[in-house]
């Protein structure tokens, strides 16, 4: 059961305005950067709504940011843990890590991602300040941060990996893929699948280094 931010219980034509919204949400937030960022009342003439059915499904900004997360987040499947799809993972870290780093370079190349890194860039940088301005944002983002946490340390689940690294490797991992995403989607002459196989080479070696 859904509840509108009105705290009523939507129908099915309420559900489904709340999903065209939040895809037009998504498909202007993947579609706009930081030069040009997407604003609520703009998703809202491009859904073909009022502001005031927004604040009605969502309350305000702040509200439907934490939906478009929330909707995406329950999309995707990071990375399955181990010990529940071992046709995914080999014995060896190193294609543990290849298929985590695989994993999340093509999530990175969709639109809903193109959409959170945007809506991030919109954001208060400040978590203090975030709290404060976008606090059902702000939990939603930390929401994204326990899923990564709990798929990523399942996804390491009977190796003998060095604890402490591999809590380094999660924070920097996603950003560093990011990264490298940006480089290869501009002119280059590199190798993209060269430089995927050196960051996981990388870490690799780190994971087996003993502090």
């Amino acid at each position: 059961m859904v509840i509108s931010a009105k705290g009523t219980r939507l129908n099915r034509r309420g559900l489904e305005t709340r999903r065209h919204v939040l895809e037009v949400a998504i498909a202007c937030l993947a579609a706009h950067d930081a030069a040009d960022p997407a604003s609520a009342n703009q998703i809202a003439r491009e859904a073909g709504v009022t502001w005031g059915t927004v604040q009605h499904q969502f309350g305000d900004v702040d509200g439907l940011w934490a939906a478009v997360l929330e909707l995406i987040l329950d999309e995707w499947e990071l990375l399955p843990p181990s010990d529940s799809s071992p046709g995914i993972y080999s014995e060896t870290t190193a294609d543990r890590v290849a298929a985590i780093v695989d994993r999340f370079w093509n999530l990175l190349g969709t639109p809903r991602a193109r959409a959170v890194n945007n809506l991030r860039t919109l954001l208060p940088g400040d978590r203090s300040e975030l709290e404060s301005a976008y606090p059902q944002t702000a939990r939603a983002i930390a929401d994204w941060d326990r899923v990564w946490t709990a798929s990523y340390e399942g996804a390491f689940t009977g190796l003998p990996v060095n604890s402490e690294r591999l809590r380094r490797v999660r924070i920097f991992l996603p950003g560093a893929l990011r990264g490298l995403r940006a480089e290869f989607e501009m002119s280059t002459y590199a190798d993209e699948s060269e430089g995927r196989r050196g960051l996981v080479e990388a870490i690799v070696v780190y994971l087996a280094t003993e502090d």
